[in-house]
């Protein structure tokens, strides 16, 4: 990588951390469009809690990686919401990172291989012949050269 390209490449991983560290814990609480449809049909209160009727949602379970440390966009263990979905960006951002670098440095392009020797030969080396000329592929080009032939 050229030394030009690193100051576009640490800038766009700084606005990235920036983004998911900060921006993140700006975004909208409000469910989108898949949840809200799950719900319809149901009742729910403020805390978005169902509490009556019948909807999809209702068979909801809670997935395998419910427990993981960056479950839920935030930090387990982390008792400041702010602080826990500010890191959970930046460790989502540093990893991803590290993966696509990664990925990027396993299909980088190696040098050229280095040509293989030709054998040499025991014998002096015959003198080169020039290659018999031949006619043209295409028949616009004989019937522009003059022929020198008899007829």
């Amino acid at each position: 990588m050229s030394k030009r390209q690193w100051p576009f490449l640490l800038g766009g991983l700084l606005v990235a951390l920036l983004l998911a560290g900060v921006v993140s814990n700006y975004a909208s609480s409000h469910p989108d469009g898949l949840d809200s449809s799950l719900l319809k049909g149901c009742t729910v209160n403020a805390d978005d809690e169902i509490t009556g009727g019948s909807c999809p949602a209702q068979e909801a379970k809670d997935h395998e990686l419910a427990d993981s440390p960056l479950a839920d966009y935030g930090v387990r263990g982390i008792g400041n919401d702010f602080v826990s979905t500010g890191l959970s960006g930046v460790l989502g951002v540093l990893l991803t990172f590290a993966f696509g670098a990664g990925l990027f440095w396993l299909a980088r392009r190696r040098g050229p291989a280095t040509p293989a020797t030709p054998a040499t030969s025991a014998g002096p080396a015959a003198p080169a012949t020039p290659a018999p000329t031949t006619a043209s592929a295409d028949p616009a080009d004989d019937a522009a050269t003059p022929s020198t032939g008899s007829r």
